[in-house]
């Protein structure tokens, strides 16, 4: 009898993000505290008899060797030399170019369920390792818990952050993550901050280097910035990521159900959405801890 595997794959947000310098390769080293919030694609890994990676309904537009979801299954096969095969299927509801990390969430939730439906008992710092290969916010989700970041995304310091909702807004235009980081203007010499500053003050850090180059790349994510100013008068909204999407921290006097009013009227194409911090990734406990 065949095994299946159901997996919601969340997205994050950066609370802030700084650019510190630049390796001699050309990847940028930053700073950032990524949180997790309940907004899922889901992933479903399916064990099949034949020696395959088998995707059903793939994204349109995406060819299987720029498919995440696939990349990381082809990853994990060939690290661990095996042939066992699989289906794979994935309901999308992370927008794309969004900056909410929800590429690299799925091919994550891919080396982990693929880790326990092939029996492969994997630790999480060999899946971080491979999911390095795959793209720099990977083994974040693969780690599975909100973290400060450094590096170019690989140093991972677990953060407890209090339970937090956030308005979040995606005006319906990706950026292309290459277009921000090659930039002349972006800033690149961020003075670094400690984990202990960011938790005596995170307000006092809540900003992203990245914004200026999107906002004068893609005038939706001023828009957006803008909308949520009006929306909720005294938040402090920031982009995620290298953009497009932009959030705001409520704070508990936010009228939620006229905010979500408010949401139901956006410009035509955009995404919005009102979404709580989580820990943990829920795949989190598939991770063997042998």
């Amino acid at each position: 009898m065949s095994k299946t595997l159901e997996i919601h794959c969340p997205a994050k947000l950066n609370l802030f993000l700084h650019i510190v310098g630049r390796r001699e390769d050309g990847y940028h080293l930053l700073q950032s505290v990524f949180q997790l919030i309940d907004w899922f694609d889901v992933l479903t890994l399916k064990h099949i008899s034949e020696s395959e990676i088998r995707r059903i309904d793939p994204i349109p537009g995406v060819p299987p060797e720029q498919d995440l979801v696939v990349r990381a299954a082809q990853v994990l096969k060939d690290y661990c030399k095996i042939k066992q095969g699989v289906e794979i299927s994935l309901e999308k509801m992370i927008p794309m170019g969004a900056g909410l990390g929800g590429g690299s969430s799925d091919a994550a939730s891919t080396l982990i369920g693929l880790n326990t439906l092939w029996d492969l008992h994997l630790d999480i710092a060999t899946l971080c390792q491979l999911g390095l290969k795959l793209g720099a916010d990977v083994p974040f989700f693969i780690f599975g818990q909100n973290a400060f970041v450094e590096g170019i995304g690989e140093k991972l310091q677990a953060i407890s952050l209090e339970t937090q909702d956030f308005v979040v807004i995606f005006p319906n235009q990706g950026i292309a993550t290459a277009q921000i980081f090659q930039d002349p203007q972006l800033t690149r010499d961020h003075a670094p901050i400690t984990i202990d500053g960011f938790l005596a003050s995170p307000s006092s850090y809540q900003s992203n280097d990245c914004q200026a180059v999107a906002v004068r790349k893609c005038p939706e994510v001023k828009q957006a910035l803008d909308w949520i100013y009006r929306a909720v008068p005294n938040s402090a909204p920031c982009m995620s990521g290298s953009g497009s999407s932009v959030f705001a921290a409520l704070d508990p006097m936010t009228d939620i159900a006229n905010l979500e009013n408010l949401l139901q009227n956006l410009p035509k194409g955009w995404i919005g959405r009102i979404v709580r911090g989580l820990n943990k990734n829920p795949a989190y406990n598939l991770i063997s801890s042998d």
